[in-house]
């Protein structure tokens, strides 16, 4: 089956994702860390991030290794490991300018799809993101807006980074700079049709993974059901 986990930054995607796609035995795709990936590559061939042109060359042609092993996170660029690099502070303050760019999104998504696809075989995968339920996986079984306050998301992305790695400005202006920043070419703040809505604000990481499991084996046995 297909679970598509949207939701803001700091929602809890990944964390939720990765541990749904464990517990279920399913493959799992964190569509974030390609965005990221690009951004790394255009930064390092110092790219004029507004050249949206030149931009979207450059993601068309870097080679991407996404892994899909919810337990082992692995990323490469052009055969470079960037799994470290993709979460330094100067790729979360631009990596909106990539997820921005329409052509860019354009080329990611052929590729998530194509991701999507080949788990297909395995038994399925978990992907979470922006516009997955929406655009990228409109056939999921299972679609699922994760969403949380404010200060719950801000709390949560803090602590991920290392101490003193960024300011409380500067952390404030990543969450909700980018997700003001990705509203103008994504739906990803608005349940999709048939998704179900799960705040998180005062839920801990494996009440929401109770939740999500619950509900994508419901939705694996509904078939079963109407077929009976």
């Amino acid at each position: 089956m297909i679970i598509a986990v949207d939701g803001p930054s700091g929602s809890g995607k990944s964390s939720t994702a990765r541990g749904v796609a464990t517990r279920l035995g399913l493959r799992y795709l964190d569509t974030g860390a390609m965005y990221r990936a690009v951004t790394w590559s255009a930064l390092e061939h110092n790219l004029d991030l507004d050249d949206t042109e030149v931009v979207a060359e450059r993601a068309r042609a870097v080679e991407l290794g996404i892994s899909t092993d919810a337990q082992h996170a692995h990323f490469t660029a052009d055969g470079i490991d960037v799994t470290e690099a993709i979460r330094d502070p100067r790729i979360s303050a631009s990596v909106s300018k990539i997820a921005t760019n329409l052509d860019v999104r354009k080329e990611l998504i052929s590729r998530q799809r194509a991701i999507i696809d080949d788990a297909q075989p395995t038994g399925g995968i978990v992907v979470e993101g922006r516009d997955i339920a929406t655009v990228v996986a409109t056939d999921a079984e299972l679609k699922v807006l994760l969403t949380a306050d404010t200060d719950a998301r801000l709390a949560r992305r803090k602590a991920e980074l290392a101490e003193g790695a960024v300011t409380a400005e500067q952390l404030r202006d990543q969450i909700v700079r980018r997700d003001a920043d990705d509203a103008t070419v994504s739906q990803f703040q608005v349940a999709s049709d048939g998704a179900v809505t799960i705040d998180s604000t005062h839920l801990s990481l494996e009440e929401v993974i109770d939740v999500i499991c619950r509900l994508a084996k419901e939705a694996e046995a509904a078939p079963r059901d109407r077929e009976s």
